[in-house]
């Protein structure tokens, strides 16, 4: 019995390999974010109680509450935008009971950045006609507008909702979500 617990400790301290978790590292990466208006990560365990609220009111289930081998981070939630984007309607937000969500309007949501990779993306690369990042942003000409019927993505106005992660045709992606915003400082008054 003892060996079996002392097996389980060791597994549970390495982590799940297979699906990237870890006892103490972020969850947070490439196209795995945190919903609309969520605190920085270095305070987001901490602040977060865990009650799963935000997962419960999303009406697309693209909130994920982590299950035990994501260590501390257990419970939290996170979106996965390659599998289930976020669609901005914004209840989370509104359900959160400690701010680890914060009220903020959907135009200013910055969940993080999408990014175009131009050697995968067939627009850019062979010049063929795919529009499917552009079509599915929710914020067309503003967050992401096409140049030469190339997309771009505007820096500034991007809520990194994961739309046109999700809708883009290609295998590897040609556009991923990077969580930029979620490592930012935390800026105490």
């Amino acid at each position: 019995m003892a060996l079996l617990s002392t097996s389980f400790v060791s597994l549970l301290a390495l982590g799940d390999k297979s699906a990237e978790a870890s006892l103490f590292k972020s969850p947070v990466a490439t196209n795995r974010l945190r919903p609309p208006g969520a605190v920085p990560e270095e305070i987001f365990a901490g602040k977060c109680i865990r009650c799963g609220r935000c997962a419960e009111v999303c009406p697309y289930r693209c909130i994920r509450v982590l299950d035990i081998r994501w260590g501390v981070w257990a419970g939290t939630p996170l979106i996965f935008v390659d599998e289930n984007p976020c669609y901005l309607c914004m209840k989370c937000v509104e359900v959160c009971p400690t701010g680890t969500l914060v009220k903020i309007k959907q135009s200013e949501t910055r969940m993080g950045l999408a990014v175009i990779n131009k050697r995968y993306c067939v627009t850019w690369r062979e010049m063929a006609l795919c529009r499917s990042c552009y079509n599915a942003c929710p914020f067309k000409d503003v967050a992401i507008r096409l140049e030469e019927l190339k997309p771009v993505v505007v820096e500034d106005k991007c809520t990194g909702c994961g739309l046109c992660v999700h809708a883009c045709p290609m295998n590897p992606k040609a556009i991923n979500v990077e969580p930029i915003y979620s490592f930012a400082r935390v800026k105490w008054k």
